[in-house]
């Protein structure tokens, strides 16, 4: 099945100028007695949205995984290319993080892990795994702009993180955000490179905040999946109130407070390096990574880059 929509984007990007992507091999040796369930802000409705998160989006990953793999073949430029790897890469990475968190601590708690991996499955061998490849890479890139936001927000707000004392759920999600910034703009540019079709970028993006609101529509069932009881408790709907200010707000909320972000996809000529975050990543690069006292160092087990290949 061909799309084959009008309006073709330019792309004039020098990709010898680009930074290579490493790959980081990590094990958090994940404890389920150490989680926070309060872990953002102290809040167990806002937590659930990530503990949500982190279950769905082993299925983004996957996506994002077998599109990359697929459309790196015909790309032509090396550093594109190595740059695409690395993505690849990463993704997987974080697909089996991400599992070993859901499988090894959110299930000890009954969180509805097979629940929402049985509703993602079905979505993605029914409905995206069947779409046309040029909507897939849409769709991968639209998704990897949301990423991208999520990543801004928090890497903007620090402290945010410091308010748990549930380091190593802190340790991977800071790990998360900062690859996620550090690739945000490499599935753009494989779309732009083999297609730059604006009305199917657009398309794309459509679809990806279509499952990013399904995911935080899910996410809020989850305390009460986990102790129904909990309907009949002040407590839980005061949270709840606070909890979607915290995720929806316009002011600090991390999906109210983005919109502009957000929806700047839809300018023509976009790019995700639009949003200069390259001081933030240095920072937490220094931070998270310093051979000495960084934050990571005791869980990362192997960093490579991967070659580039003519």
């Amino acid at each position: 099945m061909m799309i084959n929509l009008a309006k073709k984007e330019k792309n004039n990007i020098d990709y010898s100028g680009k930074p290579l992507v490493p790959v980081r091999h990590m094990n958090f040796l994940f404890d389920a007695e150490e989680m926070d369930h309060e872990f953002y802000l102290k809040s167990e409705q806002a937590s659930a949205f990530f503990e949500a998160l982190s279950i769905f989006l082993t299925f983004g990953e996957d996506l994002v995984i077998d599109t990359a793999r697929f459309h790196r073949d015909f790309v032509k430029d090396p550093v594109l290319k190595q740059r695409v790897t690395a993505l690849i890469g990463q993704e997987a990475i974080h697909s089996k993080v991400h599992d070993e968190w859901n499988h090894g601590v959110l299930k000890e708690y009954n969180y509805p892990v097979e629940l929402y991996k049985s509703i993602g499955s079905f979505f993605m061998e029914n409905v995206l795994k069947k779409l046309p490849q040029p909507l897939k890479l849409s769709m991968t890139a639209g998704i990897e702009h949301f990423s991208a936001v999520l990543a801004d927000f928090m890497m903007k707000r620090e402290g945010y993180f410091f308010e748990t004392q549930d380091e190593k759920q802190r340790a991977m999600w800071l790990w998360h955000m900062m690859e996620e910034s550090e690739h945000k703009d490499i599935a753009y540019d494989l779309f732009q490179e083999l297609s730059g079709n604006y009305y199917l970028r657009v398309l794309g993006f459509a679809i990806g905040l279509t499952i990013m609101s399904q995911t935080a529509a899910m996410s809020t069932i989850t305390p009460l999946y986990r102790k129904p009881s909990k309907v009949f408790s002040y407590k839980y709907w005061k949270d709840a109130w606070r909890g979607a200010g915290l995720l929806f707000g316009v002011q600090n909320g991390v999906y109210g407070s983005s919109l502009g972000h957000i929806f700047d996809y839809l300018r023509p000529g976009f790019h995700p390096n639009d949003h200069d975050t390259l001081d933030y990543l240095d920072y937490y690069k220094e931070k998270l990574l310093n051979p000495d006292n960084g934050i990571l160092v005791p869980y990362l087990t192997k960093e490579m880059i991967p070659a580039i290949r003519g």
